[in-house]
């Protein structure tokens, strides 16, 4: 029902908590241009610029849901407020970073304050507009985390070419000054007094697990994946996992309830929407690479070369075309058209980019937002039907939490790959150290072997994205399964719309 008296500077708070998202979603992919800045200036190996991004990410995943609970509890404008002053001041303490492991803990502490930020601002947005015009603000709301995607490598080249990689993080500083003014005068607070309480033991098993299990992957191609530390890291994250299985099946009120995995409409959901992030997140992380060392381009000439993916799912998305074309279909057969889409591209990119094709590569990216531009909208509306209504909060941030996993899984499974690949591809004679990273092995083997080892790296890469590619189809697949099992279910019903808070 709509509000009789809507608040006159809804938009504004609207055009405030989106520029706060769109800083947060902008660090999840301006740093993956300055991979090989990263690599020369810092001494950065290839598994620790993978952990300087995905540190970031584990961060958010680990912590949406239990900052979710604290703004229900303690109120989403305060949560807001501290979320604002945490991510700013990681981006300082990554600014001035002098090594990787200054930078990586840097960048975690973005993801604390990155957490509690987008935890609050689709509550924040729900709580402002009343229910005629919320699927309006949701979808800019929407939209501007698709733009954050595709501006994140644009930016970071425009500022790589003038500056250091520092000043990717100090472009956050005033953003998240004025976001802590605004947001402080004219976001109302809210809060649900009968919230449930915070699970912070839950949150510390589930990023405690999480982080042992990336680790594994992530030093296991340099170390061996038999080697003591990579069992050690690997055997603790199972078991903090299992841990927290069995610590949410105990609490009355848990971070995630286990019982939404028994609808198969939710599973199928779930999964499609981890796959997105993971083939979205794995393979910038690769393609960055591959336009810059093995195509030769530019920071900024890179990013520009990658931001067709995400332009195409703001396209779509805010022309409504992506909303139509899923209205026709039953998302089962949305999120196996949009997942086949995103694998096909993947495929396109690994097999015509290795030939040093742009157009090939092109192709791909399109491919690759034409099918999450299909993808997303069927997978939200299966999440949101396939849940009690009064858990509708919790499923939306269980979705963001398993987005953020994706992405850095994406990173650490395609980044493991390569590493695997390259190290087992390069010359004999050459030290252990050449595989850390293409600049390593090139210094190691000097201009008889550069060749070599360039053509190594860039099979390596296309290795990863097929690998990559074959994963999101098949899952996609699974997903779509799922969901189609789960059909003749009664959908959920809607929840009622919240009442607008008003001025002061």
């Amino acid at each position: 029902m709509t509000d009789p008296q809507r608040r006159p500077d809804r938009w504004v708070i609207l055009a405030v908590i989106c520029l706060a998202q769109l800083v947060v979603i902008l660090d999840n992919t301006i740093l993956n241009v300055a991979v090989p800045s990263l690599t020369e200036e810092l001494g950065a190996t290839t598994s620790q610029t993978q952990w300087v991004i995905g540190a970031y990410s584990l961060a958010q995943a680990g912590l949406l849901i239990a900052a979710g609970g604290l703004a229900d509890r303690y109120g989403r404008k305060k949560v807001q407020m501290i979320g604002l002053g945490l991510f700013g001041a990681g981006s300082l303490a990554a600014a001035l970073a002098g090594d990787p492991g200054q930078l990586i803990a840097a960048r975690a502490g973005m993801g604390v304050g990155g957490s509690l930020l987008l935890a609050t601002s689709l509550a924040i947005v729900v709580r402002t507009f009343d229910a005629d015009e919320q699927p309006k603000a949701i979808a800019a709301w929407t939209a501007v985390a698709s733009l954050g995607i595709a501006l994140g490598p644009v930016i970071g080249g425009l500022l790589l070419n003038h500056f250091w990689w520092g000043s990717t993080f100090l472009v956050n500083l005033p953003v998240a000054a004025l976001g802590l003014v605004a947001v402080g005068r004219l976001v109302p607070e809210s809060k649900d007094p009968r919230g449930d309480r915070p699970d912070l033991l839950g949150a510390v098993l589930s990023t405690a697990g999480l982080t042992g299990l990336v680790y594994a992957v992530i030093q296991g191609p340099g170390y061996g994946w038999t080697a003591p530390r990579t069992l050690l890291a690997g055997g603790l994250g199972a078991l903090f996992l299992l841990a927290f299985g069995l610590w949410e099946r105990r609490i009355e009120h848990p971070l995630l309830d286990l019982a939404f995995f028994r609808n198969a409409r939710f599973r199928g959901a779930v999964s499609g929407g981890v796959l997105v992030s993971f083939g979205m997140g794995g393979s910038l992380f690769l393609l960055t690479q591959h336009l810059q060392f093995v195509l030769h381009y530019g920071p900024l000439d890179a990013g520009l070369r990658t931001a067709p993916m995400a332009l195409t799912v703001v396209a779509l998305n805010l022309t409504g075309a992506g909303m139509r074309l899923t209205a026709r279909l039953s998302p089962p057969t949305a999120i196996a058209t949009g997942l086949s889409l995103l694998a096909g591209g993947l495929a396109a990119i690994a097999l015509f980019g290795h030939g040093g094709s742009y157009p090939g590569i092109l192709l791909g990216l399109v491919m690759m937002g034409a099918g999450v531009a299909c993808a997303q909208p069927a997978m939200a509306g299966a999440v949101m039907t396939s849940i009690p209504p009064e858990k509708a909060g919790v499923g939306s941030g269980l979705m963001g939490t398993l987005g953020e996993l994706g992405n850095s899984l994406g990173v650490a499974v395609l980044g493991a790959v390569l590493a695997a690949k390259f190290a087992a591809a390069l010359p004999a004679g050459l030290p252990d150290s050449a595989a850390r990273s293409l600049p390593d092995a090139l210094a190691a083997g000097g201009p008889s072997a550069a060749g070599t080892i360039r053509s190594a790296f860039a099979d390596s890469l296309t290795a990863g994205q097929l690998i990559g590619a074959a994963a999101v189809l098949a899952g996609g697949l699974v997903a779509a399964w799922l969901l189609g099992r789960a059909a003749g279910a009664p959908p959920a019903a809607s929840v009622p719309a919240e009442p607008v808070p008003q001025a002061g």
